[in-house]
């Protein structure tokens, strides 16, 4: 079982910045792969980003330039930096931690983003 715990979501004007954290704990393996995924009202959940435990990113086109995802092995946290926030990035925010036994997700963190 792996538990994922989340932070830093909030309320921001347009063109403001955020940064969400996510930790993991439990049976964590090495070779991972964590991200970020978001699901506004009425939409299905899609990708923002993901970051292999080698450092590999991928992000959504849509984020692409506004967002950085990090993360830092040692503590088994996953960072997303955003940026130039816009209000259609309005949505709750998960944590997601893959691997080959299967993947978990965290509770969500809304970010609000007025225009």
């Amino acid at each position: 079982q792996v538990q994922l715990v989340e932070s830093g979501g909030g309320l921001v004007h347009a063109g403001g910045s955020l940064r969400l954290s996510c930790a993991a704990s439990g049976k964590i393996f090495s070779i991972n792969i964590m991200g970020w995924y978001r699901q506004a009202p009425g939409k299905q959940r899609e990708l923002v980003a993901t970051i292999s435990s080698g450092g590999k990113r991928n992000y959504a086109d849509s984020v692409k330039g506004r967002f950085i995802i990090s993360r830092d092995n040692a503590k088994n946290t996953v960072y997303l930096q955003m940026n130039s926030l816009k209000p259609e990035d309005t949505a709750v925010y998960y944590c997601r931690y893959s691997h080959t036994t299967g993947g978990y997700w965290g509770q969500g963190t809304q970010v609000t983003v007025s225009s």
